[in-house]
C-alpha cells in the first residue's frame, strides 16, 4: 500500500457509551481514524460496529463519550449536521427513495433549484469516475440489490465527505465490482479522505486497509497495523475463541422428487424473458448451489421456484409450501417497526383467517428466538433495534419454522460475521438433513461450492448442471465450455 499523503487524526469516537433499555450495546468504545487512510472496523453481529458509526453519523446520541473531528470536539444532533461537517454514510441497508429516480436520489437533500439535466450529468460523472455504472434516469425501485448499493455510493459521495463511512459495502456487489469499489475507496484515501470499512470479510480487510479495529461486546478489543495482523489474530479478536469458517457439504443420499420444473420460462416487468425453457428436479435432503453472476436471470428463477414470481410458460410441481430466505430482509422479510413476535406472525400471515392468538403466537416467539439464538431484549423488541445477523436468524427462524420442503435461499450470510454465517449454514444443512430441499445462492461461489450437493449454473436464462469446482463453475457462468 502506499503511505497516505496525510497522516494527522481525522475522526476520533472516545469512551462512548449507549443503551438500549436494558442492552448496553456500547461499553466505552474508542476509534481513531487517520486522514488519508482506510480503517476496517470488525466484530461480530451484535459488537457494535454500526451503533458506533451511526452515532458518529448522527443517527444516534451517545449516552456518554465523545467526537472529534480533525481533533475538534463536535456534536452531531442530526445526520444533517454530520454531513455538512464531511461525514458520509453508505448504509448496509438502503435508504432509497423507490418512486424517485436515480438522479433524484442523489440531489435528494440538496440546495437550490433542481435541475432534472444537472443531476443526471452529475451522477453519470460521479459513476464514470467510480466505475459504478448506473442509469441516471432509472427508479430506484427498478434496481437490483447491487445497483441499489450502488447508488447509496454514489450518494455519500456526491454531498463531498472527505470521511466516509462504509458499512458493508462489498456485500451484494459481485467479486469484480466490489474491488473496483475498494480500489477507489484506496485511491479517496491516498488523496486525503478517510474511509472506515465496516466489513465481515477479513481479507478484504486485511488487502484494503491500513489499520484495523475489532469490536467485542461494545469495546474495542484490538487497534493495528494491517500490515501485522492476519485472519487468525482477527477471528480470534473478533470471537474470543476459533470457530468454523468453511461449510461442508451435506453428504446425505437425496430422496424423493419434492420439486420439478418442466420448459420453465419466466419474464421480468419489463416483458424481457430472464428465464428461458428451463427444466429442473429437487429432491430431499439436498442442497443445489446456484452460480450465477448478476443479471443472469437467476433472481426470477429462485422467485419461480419460491412460488413469488409467476412463470411465463411451463409448470412447476412441487410439494407443500416453499420457504423463502431473501437476500434483502430489510426490504423483503422484516418489517422493522414490527415486534420480533409480530415479524413471526407474518408467516402464512395472506392464508390466516379469524383473531390472532396474541399469547400464543408470542409463546412461539420466544421459543424459536431460543431454538435459534436469537438475541433480543425481548421479543416485544421491534425487529429493527436487532442487529443483522440477529436479523437473519429471526428471519431463518420463520421460515423454517414449519419444516417446509423446499427451502429458497438467497444471499443467506449477506453481511454477517463468522459465528453467524457458521450458524445459518448449520441451519441449513440440519434442514436438508431433515428431508428439505435447499435452493441456495450466493454471490461468493466459494460459499455455494462450500454448501452445496449439486451445482447448477445459469448464464442469460439458461441453467447448465456443473461439477462442485471453482473453474467449471466459473467458466459455465460467463457461458464458457
Amino acid at each position: 500500500m502506499q503511505e497516505p499523503l496525510h497522516r494527522g487524526l481525522a475522526l476520533q469516537v472516545e469512551d462512548i457509551v449507549k443503551d438500549f433499555g436494558v442492552t448496553r450495546a456500547l461499553n466505552g468504545a474508542r476509534l481513531s481514524v487517520r486522514s488519508g487512510s482506510v480503517h476496517a472496523l470488525l466484530g461480530e453481529n451484535g459488537a457494535g460496529k454500526t451503533t458506533l458509526m451511526r452515532i458518529a453519523f448522527g443517527l444516534i446520541q451517545p449516552d456518554a463519550g465523545r467526537i472529534l473531528l480533525n481533533g475538534q470536539e463536535v456534536r452531531f444532533p442530526s445526520p444533517a449536521s454530520a454531513i455538512d461537517a464531511g461525514i458520509g454514510m453508505v448504509h448496509q441497508h438502503f435508504m432509497n427513495v423507490p418512486a424517485m429516480t436515480v438522479a433524484e436520489n442523489v440531489a435528494l437533500g440538496g440546495r437550490g433549484l433542481f435541475s432534472r439535466a444537472d443531476a443526471e450529468a452529475r451522477v453519470r460523472l460521479l459513476a464514470f469516475e467510480t466505475q459504478l455504472a448506473i442509469d441516471p434516469t432509472a427508479r430506484a425501485e427498478s434496481l437490483g440489490v447491487s445497483a441499489q448499493q450502488r447508488l447509496e455510493i454514489l450518494k455519500a459521495l456526491a454531498r463531498g465527505a472527505r470521511v466516509l463511512i462504509m458499512d458493508e459495502p462489498t456485500a451484494v456487489l459481485a467479486p469484480a465490482e466490489g474491488r473496483e469499489l475498494l480500489g477507489w475507496l484506496r485511491s479517496f484515501a491516498d488523496r486525503g479522505g478517510s474511509v472506515i470499512l465496516i466489513t465481515h470479510k477479513l481479507d478484504e480487510a486485511l488487502a484494503t486497509a491500513d489499520e484495523v479495529t475489532v469490536l467485542r461486546y461494545g469495546n474495542a478489543v484490538l487497534t493495528a497495523d494491517a500490515a501485522s495482523a492476519s485472519v487468525e489474530t482477527l477471528a480470534d479478536a473478533m470471537l474470543g475463541a476459533s470457530a468454523p469458517r468453511t461449510a461442508t457439504p451435506s453428504r446425505s443420499a437425496p430422496g424423493e422428487i419434492v420439486l420439478r420444473l418442466s420448459s420453465l420460462s419466466v419474464r421480468d416487468a419489463l416483458g424481457i424473458t430472464r428465464i428461458a425453457d428451463v427444466s429442473l428436479e429437487l429432491r430431499q435432503r439436498e442442497i443445489l448451489g446456484i452460480a450465477a453472476l448478476e443479471d443472469s436471470g437467476h433472481r426470477l428463477l429462485l422467485r419461480a421456484i419460491a412460488g413469488r414470481a409467476v412463470p411465463t410458460t411451463g409448470t412447476i410441481d412441487r410439494r407443500g409450501e416453499p420457504a423463502l430466505v431473501p437476500e434483502d430482509r430489510g426490504r423483503d422479510a422484516l418489517i422493522s417497526e414490527f415486534s420480533v413476535t409480530e415479524n413471526v406472525a407474518l408467516k402464512g400471515a395472506g392464508r390466516a383467517r379469524g383473531r390472532m392468538d396474541w399469547p400464543w403466537r408470542r409463546v412461539v416467539a420466544e421459543r424459536l428466538s431460543r431454538e435459534f439464538d436469537v438475541r433480543a431484549p425481548s421479543v416485544d423488541a421491534a425487529a429493527g433495534v436487532l442487529s443483522g445477523g440477529n436479523q437473519q436468524k429471526l428471519v431463518l427462524a420463520r421460515e423454517l419454522s414449519d419444516g417446509p420442503s423446499v427451502i429458497v435461499a438467497e444471499n443467506p450470510t449477506r453481511g454477517l460475521d463468522i459465528r453467524a454465517t457458521a450458524a445459518v449454514h448449520a441451519r441449513l444443512r440440519e434442514a436438508a438433513a431433515a428431508g428439505a430441499a435447499v435452493v441456495v445462492y450466493s454471490s461468493d461461489l466459494d460459499e455455494v461450492l462450500g454448501l452445496a450437493t449439486r451445482v447448477v449454473a445459469v448464464h442469460q436464462g439458461r441453467l447448465r448442471e456443473v461439477p462442485n469446482d471453482r473453474e467449471a463453475a466459473g467458466r459455465a457462468m460467463l457461458g464458457l465450455p
